[in-house]
């Protein structure tokens, strides 16, 4: 065995040692660098392999007889040779001709020309790879999917609506059903999704949404499975069974995705069987022309069994999926679940995006922006008002309460409720007939008021004193704008070739505002369902690869006409209907997203770019020269497990 063989064990036994083969546990569960290495059975393999070669190589340059070592070198075949060997007869009975059966092959014919110990050398980098492999693809998976082991596996489950004052019961998590009322003490984790009926926490929701601060929850918040409360205890009622809670359903994404092709994979998946084809036959020739022009049959043989190694398209098939996959799983951890390889793909290739408003770009509930009252006691306003909706429903109702319980106001009962669709509601407060709906006639001194909050696309609502009929004052509502809503249509106009479009279905002139404020220059109002729709169609139609981003269900056939469909977690139709959903927090890294498909697009360029030239160069070194088989072996996995490592890359975090 020469030196250059010792210096690829090395680098072989670096490789292996220096590298996880596994997929990490839960962070419950995970344990030594070695206890992880054992879970992966590829892994195990390579390891059996590569003992057996280290062992097998040190008997051959001691110059031991061959029948200690020759059973040893066995093993290391036998061991890292099974399992393509099986695979590749399998595609053979299917009439399909494998890699790997390819290699095998090499290292069977490199023995059989008294080439063992390289022979065995192809088959530990082979196995090796082949481990490295699964590792990437367990990482992959890991790196989203082990968020299921962040719910735990016990809740205590309460008794009542609202989960009265016992103590409860210990059940699995598995256990809880929809309607149930859990009690989530300070420090421990969130059993289900579902909404907090009662106490105050600050909770951790890092695992699922990436926001890095703890989030004040309160009556009426949802939060999610997995996640950890602090500074209180809360009483959640279940929303979602655990099948079907986010951390369930990120790790379905994942599943889903791994399970999919981008569409250069496919491009090399339609050639490899032909090319493998031509692989044979090249190798047939390049044994067969210079046996029949005098040539030894051991030097043609080694010439063609070193042609069929470096020529095997390895390199290649492994240039497109990893860095996908790794890409998906940077995503994921950072609250924005990509469906699929191929949707990655695209986002790299993102050239217009189309933003809906409400619920996108802006929080999509109401806020009181402004307070006026004609006696200009703001407070008193409010407060009677905010008595007035306290039974209702109504979204412009729950503003003004939640605004007047801000403010610490009191909230006075209200007698003789009524609420006419359309109109607004009535009620009695401290004997005072009063009314608060939007304005149906003069508001007299009020105008002004009334006038520059519709100029702003506000919602202005007035306060009446329906028996004197004379306006108390108005509320100015308006739908605010996200916080990070302005980065991001900035980061997103700088990373395409058309300024972003704002697609709504609101007036024209609300739209117009938030658009000003937001920098959109380009804003499409008062659509429909379809007319959204159509939109994103003619964008495309003129060469663009559109990104759509929505909320509801009215941009549902938006984001299915979207080159690719990115929807704000929340409404399952619009969900099921896009290819990236958004958690919370997660709008704030959609440029970041786009700047992640870039890099995965490229990555696989390369990859390819570098798989293509070495093979190129290995063969053309053994077809005009002499390629010594150990170097050609070197070369060939050298490639596979360069382009696979480049691609796991991507798994790291964003650059900043």
């Amino acid at each position: 065995m020469n030196a250059l063989s010792c210096l690829c064990i090395v680098g072989a036994v670096s490789i292996t040692e220096a590298r996880p083969t596994a997929a990490s546990p839960p962070p419950a569960a995970r344990g030594s660098a070695l206890a992880t290495l054992v879970r992966l059975a590829e892994a195990r393999w390579a390891g059996l392999a590569l003992a057996a070669f280290l062992v097998g190589g040190l008997l051959v340059l001691a110059g031991a007889p061959a029948w200690t070592w020759g059973p040893v070198l066995a093993v290391c075949y036998a061991a890292g040779g099974w399992e393509p060997a099986l695979e590749g007869l399998r595609a053979l009975r299917a009439r399909s001709l494998d890699v790997d059966l390819l290699m095998v092959v090499a290292a069977l014919g490199a023995a059989a020309i008294g080439q063992p110990v390289d022979g065995a050398l192809l088959i530990v980098i082979f196995a090796t790879s082949g481990a490295l492999e699964a590792w990437a693809t367990a990482r992959t998976e890991e790196s989203v999917g082990g968020l299921l082991a962040l719910a735990p596996a016990r809740a205590r489950r309460l008794s009542g609506d609202d989960g009265g004052d016992d103590d409860g019961e210990d059940v699995a998590a598995e256990e809880l059903a929809v309607g149930d009322v859990v009690l989530v003490r300070p420090g421990e984790a969130v059993a289900a999704d579902g909404v907090v009926v009662a106490g105050a926490a600050d909770v951790d929701q890092a695992s699922i949404t990436g926001e890095p601060l703890p989030v004040a929850k309160t009556m009426g918040s949802e939060v999610y499975a997995g996640t950890i409360a602090g500074g209180g205890a809360l009483r959640v009622r279940v929303v979602r069974p655990a099948a079907d809670s986010v951390v369930a359903r990120i790790a379905a994404l994942v599943e889903e995705a791994a399970g999919t092709k981008a569409r250069a994979q496919l491009v090399v998946e339609k050639i490899e069987q032909r090319y493998s084809v031509g692989v044979v036959a090249v190798t047939l020739a390049v044994f067969a022309v210079p046996l029949a022009l005098g040539s030894s049959l051991d030097d043609a043989l080694l010439r063609a069994m070193t042609f069929m190694i470096v020529a095997s398209p390895c390199a290649v098939v492994l240039a497109t999926m990893p860095p996908l996959l790794a890409a998906i799983a940077n995503a994921g951890r950072r609250g924005l679940l990509v469906r699929s390889a191929p949707v990655m793909e695209r986002l790299g290739a993102v050239d217009a995006v189309v933003l809906d408003k409400t619920g996108t770009l802006t929080v999509g509930a109401p806020r009181v922006a402004e307070v006026a009252a004609t006696d200009g006691d703001d407070d008193a306003l409010l407060a009677l008002a905010a008595a007035v909706e306290g039974p209702s429903e109504h979204p412009l109702g729950r503003a003004v309460v939640a605004a007047a319980r801000e403010r610490g106001l009191p909230a006075a009962p209200v007698l003789d409720f009524a609420a006419a669709p359309g109109a607004g509601v009535r009620g009695r407060v401290h004997g005072r007939l009063v009314g608060v709906g939007r304005p149906d006639s003069d508001p007299g001194a009020l105008a002004p008021v009334v006038a520059g909050a519709e100029g702003r696309g506000d919602t202005a609502v007035v306060v009446t004193d329906l028996v004197a009929d004379r306006p108390l004052g108005v509320v100015v509502l308006r739908d605010t704008v996200r916080d990070e809503a302005p980065d991001v249509v900035a980061g997103l106009a700088a990373r395409t070739a058309t300024p972003p479009v704002l697609a709504t279905g609101d007036h024209p002139r609300a739209a117009g505002v938030i658009a000003d404020r937001l920098g959109v220059t380009d804003v499409r109002a008062g659509l429909l369902p379809e007319d959204k729709a159509g939109v994103v169609e003619r964008l495309r139609a003129g060469g663009r690869t559109v990104a759509v981003v929505g909320d509801g269900v009215n941009d549902a056939p938006a984001l299915a006409a979207g080159d690719v469909g990115i929807a704000m977690h929340g409404v399952e139709l619009t969900v099921r209907a896009a290819d990236v959903v958004v958690l919370d927090g997660g709008l704030a890294r959609l440029p970041w997203l786009f700047d992640l498909g870039r890099r995965a697009r490229r990555t696989v360029r390369a990859n390819l770019v570098i798989a293509a030239v070495l093979i190129a160069g290995l063969v053309a070194w053994d077809l005009v020269g002499h390629l010594p088989l150990a170097l050609g072996v070197a070369g060939h996995e050298g490639s596979t497990i360069l382009v696979a490592l480049n691609g796991l890359r991507l798994l790291r975090g964003p650059r900043s």
